[in-house]
């Protein structure tokens, strides 16, 4: 694969007004995904640009809009909207590509420039780079004659289109009637659109992380902050707690006592309540190398499997899709449900894990503690220079490791996508020996690098 300029492993992502998060790179990206997405036929295309809360994306909305509209692209525009509901509304609107401007969890300076394919799935790495090559073309190249420009409006219905579907996903015989829930929206995307929906599946909503400034999104709030719904779910009272992040596409839940719930432990929620109910797919679960033990060991003993992919939730979505999964998820709350979205949603697993608690009966800390984890250790090495991971010595390391864990643990050794690091994670039963087989690993890699 050739080398990337502009994408990384969630679509292009950077510091706002700083390449290649500018103006600049965002109407190159119109006009290279417009072109490459108007297929040649003469019908009209269209192209849906939702984006999250923060300040830049009235820069890089205009700009994605002047590109695709140049090349005879129509849009439409959503405003703040969660990016599974870009990906929804692509398919929904039969759209021939779908935009979500957002950098995710990343802080207010941050911005990303994420694309979804007409069938709601993030485009694969090799129409990217098939993007990129196209991007760094002349700026008045394959341009629409001035009589066939595309022409732009605002949808302002569409996060409520997303609502109506998610809510379509909670049971039909249930009730959140008699429910207080808190919910923290990180002054993101789904500020309006997570509140309503709960509201009118039947809680009694308390929500914090609604007032949106334009610099505050993920500021000590949502899914990266948990320690803030957990206040919530105390001030309040309320018997669950939701956290979801800038863009909504992960969750974070906490029990009644204000206590964090992982992503591993509301997709072993999920599993093993689909399973009794007849509709899980595909034998079980798919999440990445960084879950925990745990969550492998409790599915195992239900007879289910837990595959695992790299880190990246379109790592996770490719495997559900080649295995018929319709469960998968990461650690971080990325959580897909494949019955219901083709990308990861917090408000929809959210509903799942109320169905859950609504049937039930009982208290979210009960249902909460699915497995206990697993003692899990990750230290991160800086390196300056070489491939440290080739080195004979770290190499050597790796392996006396393993033989330590012997059967009961896993070391996991990968380099960083972003960053010159190099993450040692293990994980066992024993929590000195774990500690001990990172140290001696960090030690090794440290001294290559």
């Amino acid at each position: 694969m050739g080398e990337r300029k502009y994408f990384g492993t969630d679509g292009i992502r950077g510091r706002a007004n700083i390449t290649p998060m500018t103006a600049e790179v965002a109407l190159r990206v119109g006009l290279a995904a417009g072109k490459l997405f108007m297929s040649g036929d003469d019908r009209r295309h269209l192209v849906v640009i939702g984006k999250d809360t923060r300040l830049s994306g009235y820069m890089i909305e205009p700009a994605l809009v002047a590109g695709f509209a140049s090349v005879g692209m129509d849009v439409r525009t959503f405003g703040p909207i969660p990016t599974p509901g870009v990906a929804m509304m692509t398919r929904s609107m039969r759209a021939d590509l779908g935009v979500m401007i957002s950098a995710s969890h990343n802080d207010y300076a941050d911005n990303g420039i994420k694309l979804f394919g007409p069938d709601g799935y993030k485009l694969s790495d090799e129409i990217e780079l098939k993007i990129e090559a196209m991007m760094d073309a002349g700026l008045d190249e394959g341009l629409a004659p001035s009589s066939q420009l595309g022409r732009v409006k605002r949808i302002d219905e569409a996060p409520w289109r997303y609502s109506e579907i998610a809510k379509a996903a909670f049971p039909k015989h249930l009730s959140l009637a008699g429910l207080r829930v808190a919910v923290d929206c990180a002054n993101g995307a789904a500020y309006r659109v997570a509140p309503t929906t709960l509201f009118e599946l039947g809680a009694e909503v308390c929500a914090v992380g609604v007032s949106p400034t334009g610099t505050n999104i993920n500021a000590d709030c949502g899914s990266t902050h948990p320690e803030t719904v957990a206040a919530a779910v105390k001030q309040y009272r309320a018997d669950i707690g939701i956290a979801l992040d800038g863009d909504a596409d992960r969750l974070i839940i906490c029990d009644e006592k204000g206590q964090v719930v992982d992503g591993d432990q509301i997709m072993a929620l999920i599993a093993r309540d689909w399973a009794r109910r007849g509709v899980l797919k595909g034998g079980g679960v798919v999440a990445t190398v960084m879950s925990n033990l745990g969550l492998e060991r409790v599915l195992k003993g239900d007879g289910l499997t837990l595959e695992r992919t790299k880190v990246g939730d379109r790592y996770v979505m490719e495997r559900m899709r080649e295995g018929g999964f319709n469960l998968g998820g990461e650690q971080s709350g990325h959580l897909i449900l494949h019955d219901h979205a083709t990308t990861g949603d917090g408000l929809m697993a959210a509903l799942q894990v109320l169905a859950v608690l609504v049937e039930s009966g009982k208290p979210m800390s009960e249902l909460a503690r699915q497995f206990d984890p697993v003692p899990q250790l990750l230290q991160n090495v800086r390196f300056t220079s070489g491939k440290p991971l080739e080195d004979t010595k770290v190499k050597a390391a790796i392996k006396e490791g393993e033989a330590t864990l012997n059967g009961q643990g896993r070391l996991l050794v990968r380099p960083s996508g972003t960053e010159k690091l190099i993450r040692v994670m293990a994980e066992g039963d024993d929590a000195a020996l774990v500690k001990r087989v990172v140290a001696d690993v960090a030690a090794a890699v440290k001294a290559a690098g």
